[in-house]
């Protein structure tokens, strides 16, 4: 008898990737394992997108590194308001504006938020490993300060914009989870902008992406941050007009090429 799933001839390339490739075929369907692992996936990153913050462990290890943190909320009450309204997540309620505003310190060169963003499990299991491996460089470095980290709940990235005014900061940097995909349901986003100030736009910012162990490690996004944030205290500026100008990975052999083309054309790709 025939087979009920017909196998692809590049299906070994699935090793390099977690992209969903060479999944077969049943007749002129998915196998039924990858329905099933496609339907399991779109479920994680939709919990992922609802799950609400528990930042017990993450405030317990910024306590551990020395640190005060503070807590915020943004003008979206609840995790259904914020999915609706975008905007309201981008400003503090008038409680988290009060706070900040009460604070007298001295302007610093950093403010840090962390926030819930799209995904709180990426934030529970991304920012605190980031975070220590930061610091403990700026603290190497020995000429940065920074204000006490804000925790945010039901936040935005323009949050920052905001938190930074308040505390006085030459830049904030804001780690916040990312938008769940099929592969990815924790991954971590960190958005940093010079001079925050309300009105500011994405084009002001840089961005680092999918900060997790199977993508950008938090210790290797931590020497890329600091690499960035050199770059915009010397310039003063962020944003398009700021280039990331560190050392890439390796790209693959060119030896490798060929083979790869062959099973490529082989497999009618």
């Amino acid at each position: 008898m025939k087979p009920p799933v017909t196998p692809q001839p590049w299906a070994a390339l699935q090793r390099h990737t977690a992209a969903r490739i060479a999944l077969g075929r049943a007749g002129a369907s998915l196998p039924t394992a990858a329905h099933l692992a496609f339907q399991q996936a779109h479920a994680a990153a939709r919990d992922a997108v609802h799950r609400p913050l528990a930042d017990e462990a993450l405030l317990a290890g910024l306590h551990g590194l020395g640190e005060v943190p503070l807590r915020v909320h943004s003008r979206a009450s609840d995790r259904a308001t914020y999915l609706q309204r975008p905007d309201l997540g981008r400003r503090l309620n008038d409680a988290s504006n009060a706070q900040l505003a009460a604070r007298h310190a001295p302007p610093v060169d950093l403010a840090f938020v962390l926030a819930d963003g799209l995904s709180a499990l990426a934030l529970e299991r991304q920012a605190l490993p980031l975070f220590a491996a930061l610091r403990a460089r700026l603290v190497a470095e020995g000429d940065w300060t920074w204000a006490p980290p804000v925790v945010a709940r039901q936040a935005r990235v323009a949050l920052g914009d905001e938190v930074g005014t308040l505390l006085q900061a030459r830049c904030v940097v804001v780690l916040i989870g990312e938008r769940p995909g099929l592969s990815a349901p924790d991954s971590l986003g960190v958005y940093f902008t010079w001079a925050p100030r309300l009105g500011k736009t994405d084009a002001e910012r840089n961005c680092l992406s999918n900060v997790r162990p199977e993508g950008l490690a938090p210790t290797a996004a931590a020497g890329r941050l600091l690499a960035l944030l050199r770059q915009a205290r010397t310039r003063q500026l962020s944003g398009v007009l700021l280039k990331d100008e560190t050392d890439e990975p390796a790209a693959p052999t060119v030896s490798a090429a060929p083979a790869l083309l062959q099973l490529l054309y082989r497999s009618g790709a």
